[in-house]
């Protein structure tokens, strides 16, 4: 206790001799040896005004979770309940940190920065990471599929695990543990990219075994797929609890800068954003600390956008290792419950990991989405909102609500969209997407370098699960290089549209449009490159495709364009090098409206 009373006074004496102005109280933090989480808890709480700068001298700061800020949270995409903060900042006007450099290293559960109600917010020159990774893993030194086995030499240095009744218990952290290995995955142990043909395992073995060498044998009869021999088996904890929470939380906030601010692990995503308007992300970074051994950054998805608006833009970030997509940038459905009366309606989240998420505000214009058809309806604005609990609100209109609205339909925040910019990107070795993309509004993705699990870019609006919506309406992607993709074990494409609709919708109506896929060169090993389902405009012209031999096709009997149910489609002026025989493969709607010509080693 009296280390931490004089790290407190040194913070606070640089507290009372910093200088202020009109535009904001700057505060100079001194670097400390110790926790610094009481001390920068007290300078925010202690703020004269509601703009601040907190300026750090370039050092390594450590932050415990004793003495964090707690309060229960709902946070999107991840678990909601009791979180601790150690940045908590609610209501200023202004906030500005400027790292200098700087490091700052987190142990146990904590949710390091939250925003919540700025106006303009600006963090630069800055590393975040974890002394321990919430992660287990071990190289695979043996598998023997025929009696449910493989064995694994755990790493110890660096990770915080036991092996206690027959289970691996990590991190063993302010008491807690995972209550299964959970959501694992194999690595390439040089590249530490996700494996060639890996797949998503839910790892829950029935015993684990310590053998006389220190390795651990894990029996598993439930296995379908086995990691290969050489690869590095990574676990990161089961679904319900490791999305604590992400390293940057902004929520109902505006103006915001991110430059030159690197994450190399965190309990959740690294930076997420709901309803919040104008953001950039500059120079960033998400990826493992050069010479470390783990293959793995953070839990979930790099950057994240939920029911946002303005202008976002994502420029000259490396994004590795996460365990998710690079990005997802989307909307929220909610379902119609129950229709009260002619201008009310009671809506529900039906997500678990959408309980609590803010839908809709007063003026807030939505569209009603009605069963069959999946397109965009009537739109209305919404006059007052009375929140019920977790999963039901109810809606007020200024308008009658159309007669034939019924429990089950789906409604969407019209007001709430972005458009989107992902510009000089590097995005590769890590589970999942590099782009997964919702937003009428215009999307530019453009010279990004791109290598992916799964398919590089989705465009994937659902009605059910997630509930992420919603189709796009204007897309551009040019100038990026696509270089070994989708080499995952499921299917997958180079873009693929997909759209995931409930059993109450029409299957075969066009949901996404005006789609521009041009001056892009692709590098891989596979065939898919344009997987579409409902497309209704998608121009496919200008591309370099060459089939590498890195890896054998998993899929050589799939095609390289695949149309299914779409309209307007142009192939044109394409360049293909390899020996690929499955061109194109379009159903009977596609096939009308089809211009497939001047390609060069193309033939349908």
């Amino acid at each position: 206790m009296k280390k931490i009373k004089q790290i407190t006074l040194i913070v606070l004496f640089g507290f009372l001799i910093s200088c202020t102005s009109n535009a904001a109280e700057v505060i100079h933090i001194k670097h400390t040896d110790g926790d610094m989480t009481i001390a920068i808890r007290e300078v925010i709480e202690n703020a004269k005004g509601k703009d601040i700068k907190l300026v750090f001298e370039k050092g390594n700061y450590k932050f415990l979770t004793d003495y964090a800020v707690g309060k229960y949270m709902h946070i999107t995409n991840h678990g909601n309940g009791f979180k601790k903060v150690i940045f908590n900042f609610e209501g200023f006007n202004s906030v500005e940190i400027e790292g200098n450099g700087s490091e700052f290293i987190f142990r146990g559960q904590t949710a390091p920065f939250v925003f919540e109600g700025c106006n303009k917010i600006n963090i630069s020159n800055l590393t975040l990471d974890w002394d321990i990774p919430f992660s287990f893993q071990g190289d695979v030194i043996d598998v023997n599929k025929e009696e449910q086995y493989f064995d694994l030499k755990p790493y110890t240095e660096g990770f915080s695990w036991k092996l206690t009744k027959g289970q691996i218990e990590f991190p063993g952290i302010n008491h807690f543990n995972f209550t299964a290995l959970g959501s694992t995955l194999s690595h390439n142990k040089e590249t530490k990219a996700v494996d060639y043909g890996a797949w998503d395992i839910s790892l829950n073995p029935n015993y684990v075994e310590k053998l006389s060498n220190g390795n651990l044998r894990f029996y598993d009869k439930n296995m379908k797929h086995f990691p290969r021999v050489g690869t590095v088996l990574q676990s990161k904890g089961d679904k319900k609890n490791n999305r604590y929470a992400p390293a940057f939380l902004v929520r109902n906030s505006k103006n915001i800068t991110i430059d030159n601010v690197v994450i190399h692990h965190a309990l959740g995503m690294g930076f997420l954003f709901e309803r919040s308007e104008d953001i950039k992300i500059i120079n960033s970074g998400i990826y493992i600390r050069e010479g470390s051994d783990r293959v793995i950054s953070i839990i979930a998805d790099a950057t994240h956008f939920a029911n946002c608006k303005g202008d976002i833009l994502i420029e000259n970030c490396r994004l590795e290792g996460m365990y998710d997509d690079g990005t997802n940038v989307h909307g929220t459905y909610v379902e119609v419950d129950k229709v009260l009366n002619k201008n009310t309606v009671r809506v529900a989240l039906r997500h678990d990991q959408q309980l609590g998420f803010e839908f809709a505000g007063v003026d807030d214009e939505i569209w009603f989405i009605k069963s069959p058809n999946p397109q965009r309806a009537e739109e209305n604005k919404v006059s007052s909102v009375k929140v019920i609990n977790d999963v039901y609100t109810e809606l007020t209109f200024k308008n009658e609500l159309s007669s034939d609205l019924k429990p089950g339909d789906i409604l969407e925040n019209k007001t709430w969209n972005p458009t989107f910019t992902m510009r000089g990107n590097t995005i590769r070795d890590h589970r999942a997407r590099n782009i997964i993309i919702k937003t009428p509004k215009k999307i530019i993705i453009e010279d990004n370098d791109l290598s992916s699990m799964m398919s590089s870019i989705m465009l994937r609006g659902e009605t059910f699960y997630w509930y992420e919506s919603g189709n796009v309406e204007d897309v551009v992607i040019r100038n990026n290089r696509f270089v070994h993709c989708a080499y995952g074990g499921a299917e997958h494409a180079i873009l693929k549209v997909s759209p995931r609709l409930g059993k109450t919708f029409d299957d075969s109506m066009l949901y996404d449009r005006n789609i521009l896929f041009e001056n892009n060169t692709i590098e891989t090993f596979d065939n898919r490159i344009i997987w579409a389902d409902r497309v209704d405009g998608l121009i496919i012209k200008n591309n370099t495709i060459k089939q590498t031999t890195t890896e054998q096709p998993q899929y050589p009997d799939a095609f390289m364009f695949d149309l299914i149910n779409c309209n307007n489609i142009e192939i044109t002026n394409n360049i293909y090098e390899g020996d690929c025989k499955n061109v194109l493969k379009a159903d009977d709607v596609s096939k009308k409206t089809l211009v497939f010509k001047k390609n060069k080693g193309l033939k349908k």
